[in-house]
């Protein structure tokens, strides 16, 4: 596997984006930690991004026996598809995981059949390829709260059900911010204004909970982080105003799905439409072509875990 040249945006804090270039630039963040003399890697995206990622760290100058953890916020494949690969090339790390997505790391059978699944076989195999397991030794399964010290700094993992029954958000003490995976939604840089990000829920099958993830966002608020780092996509400021607007979308969200009934297509149509009012709203100028270009999946996939959410409600 050879070194690739990544595109990097450095943070305050030790903190690196990686874009792993999945689907298009910008759209999928794997997030490269130094304290210390120590380092840490939180998701991974897919198996293609693992060059990138190795590529990353050569670039910042960190040899791959100073990474000690590879957090993972939950193991859908655009966060996770590349663990079981990068983990090969990272000697000394760990992989720490929620209880609920660590046996599907350690055998990844279940989670390959449900991903072709959603994606068919031929998008699967473009998108993820082979999925490598990861050794259940080299698995630290982390319980709500636990700690991890990465070079004299403190990551706490804090289960945040509602986008997926195995989610955890990574809040990492010395920077006072949250690696939040997908529990507080995507934040695509394409539709930053002067008012600041813009910001939407991801539902996605199958396990999406409305209840559940508005408490997940009030309980990562009352860590009081200065930043959040979104895998879609990376930093975002104004804290308090986007849980804020994530809890109203979620609403909004429900509203569509209970006005659509079943009908995925309408639920797709309801989203869209909401989505082009709220970004007219934040000041976006855009066209509504080149609004849907960037979100048409999205309403896709967030129309298909509505559905599946409404649908285990009904019954």
């Amino acid at each position: 596997m050879s070194d690739s040249l990544p595109r990097l945006t450095k943070f305050a804090d030790g903190i690196t984006a990686v874009d792993t270039e999945y689907l298009r630039p910008q759209m999928d963040a794997s997030h490269v930690v130094l304290a210390g003399t120590r380092a840490a890697v939180v998701d991974t995206g897919a198996n293609n991004a693992v060059p990138l990622i190795l590529g990353a760290l050569a670039e910042l100058g960190i040899e791959r026996e100073a990474v000690d953890f590879l957090f993972l916020t939950h193991v859908h494949l655009d966060h996770a598809g590349g663990a079981g690969a990068l983990m090969q090339a990272l000697p000394r790390a760990v992989a720490v995981i929620h209880p609920r997505g660590a046996p599907h790391m350690i055998d990844p059978a279940k989670l390959i059949a449900g991903t072709r699944a959603v994606y068919g076989d031929e998008l699967y195999g473009r998108l993820y390829g082979e999925i490598l397991p990861i050794p259940r030794e080299r698995v630290a399964i982390a319980q709500d709260g636990q700690r991890f010290d990465l070079g004299g700094r403190t990551f706490e993992c804090v289960h945040t059900p509602g986008h997926a029954m195995h989610h955890q958000a990574i809040v990492d003490h010395g920077a006072t911010s949250i690696f939040t995976g997908d529990t507080f939604g995507i934040s695509y840089r394409e539709f930053d204004t002067e008012k600041g990000p813009w910001i939407m829920p991801t539902t996605t099958p199958t396990q999406f909970d409305p209840a559940q993830l508005k408490a997940s966002i009030v309980r990562l608020m009352q860590f009081r982080p200065r930043r959040l780092y979104l895998t879609h996509y990376s930093e975002v400021g104004q804290c308090a105003r986007l849980a804020n607007d994530m809890y109203e979308a979620i609403d909004e969200y429900v509203r569509i799905a209970r006005s659509s009934g079943l009908d995925q297509q309408r639920m797709r149509f309801g989203l869209r439409d909401w989505a082009h009012a709220s970004l007219r709203d934040h000041g976006c100028k855009m066209s509504n072509d080149a609004i849907d270009s960037i979100l048409n999946k999205d309403f896709e996939l967030n129309a298909a875990g509505l559905a599946h959410w409404l649908g285990r409600e009904s019954r």
